[in-house]
């Protein structure tokens, strides 16, 4: 069991295997995108592979694929497939926009990946094109089709919450009394442009990262507020949070909740207003090989190095040092020096 110097239970890895996608959602990159690591720069499937399975043997039980979009990546079917066969790996999971599914979910589910989160933060086609800067709605929602036909479980859509734009965010919840979809409402995160931590370690109005302001920011508490009065005038009956035995499957800090009879539930992220760094256990795997400890920090340990010129047990204390450097918390952070693309989420 992998246990940093707080405590905490580390056995999530989040690997990002492309900072490439397909789309150019306004909080993940500029609106003129990010210069692409080159092929040798990006970590190889087998390299992953290497480093996962160490991962495992040191207490890693759950792989998350991030990117970019992970599934823009030639071969990715084939390394989930072989990612699955790692001894002790529990569970493997997707984070994708959903739009390559509709061709892709069958040969996934056959490679063994069941759970996928996908990120979609309007159902207004305007909106969406909007957000992901081109992108068109009928193909993510015809991946979340894609995912259920191919019998994948539990499926996740995660929904950025940004004031600034036009989210009917009713919309989504509605969603969830038809079908068990379980749909994530997430603050939106400073990460990207990055500055100095305000005094004090709070956000300040003027504060930005990237594309981030704090005028942007919407708390979860808001968003479920907003929720609970827009379900009671359609007659959906009172919000219930849904016990932490019942709720999906899940390895993140989500606190969920249920409409009555509804076959899905309604999640709220909230690393800002109710941060859960005391309850964090993930390391994050960049594509271009570096170890993070915390998404609001630039601390980073070279992993690719290592993969290329040290020994299986160099891998071993790479990690052991990642636990040992984990941060108590991200201290409100704003800003980061790169974008989530780069990092993975």
């Amino acid at each position: 069991m992998a246990v940093d110097r707080f405590g905490r239970r580390i056995d999530y890895l989040r690997i990002s295997v492309t900072d490439r996608c397909n789309l150019r959602c306004i909080y993940c990159m500029p609106a003129e995108g990010v210069a692409w690591r080159s092929h040798e720069e990006v970590l190889s499937f087998e390299e992953i592979e290497r480093f996962a399975a160490v991962a495992v043997e040191e207490g890693i039980s759950k792989i998350r694929l991030t990117g970019g979009e992970p599934l823009v990546r030639r071969g990715i079917i084939d390394h989930i497939g072989r990612l699955r066969a790692i001894t002790g790996l529990e569970a493997i999971a997707l984070t994708t926009n959903g739009t390559l599914l509709p061709k892709m979910a069958p040969a996934l589910a056959e490679a063994g990946l069941t759970r996928v989160n996908i990120s979609l933060d309007s159902l207004n086609p305007d909106v969406y094109t909007h957000v992901t800067r081109g992108g068109r709605l009928e193909d993510a929602l015809a991946g979340v089709d894609a995912a259920f036909a191919a019998g994948m479980g539990p499926v996740k859509i995660n929904c950025v919450v940004v004031r600034s734009l036009d989210q009917d965010l009713f919309a989504f919840a509605s969603m969830t009394l038809e079908r068990p979809v379980h749909v994530r409402f997430i603050e939106y995160m400073p990460v990207g442009g990055e500055s100095e931590p305000t005094p004090g370690g709070s956000c300040a109005s003027d504060t930005t990262a990237g594309d981030w302001t704090e005028a942007d920011h919407v708390p979860s508490d808001e968003t479920l507020a907003t929720l609970i009065a827009e379900g009671l005038a359609a007659g959906y009956g009172e919000l219930e949070a849904v016990p932490r035995g019942e709720a999906p499957g899940g390895w993140g800090p989500a606190s969920y909740y249920r409409f009555p009879g509804a076959l899905g539930t309604i999640g709220v992220i909230s690393p800002l207003s109710h941060h859960f760094c005391g309850e964090c256990n993930r390391l994050r795997l960049t594509a271009d090989g570096k170890l993070r400890m915390c998404l609001f920090s630039d601390d980073e340990l070279d992993v690719r190095d290592v993969l290329r010129s040290g020994s299986e047990q160099d891998l071993h204390d790479v990690i052991r040092k990642a636990l040992a450097s984990k941060p108590e918390s991200h201290n409100m952070r704003i800003g980061t020096l790169r974008r989530m693309s780069q990092i993975g989420g």
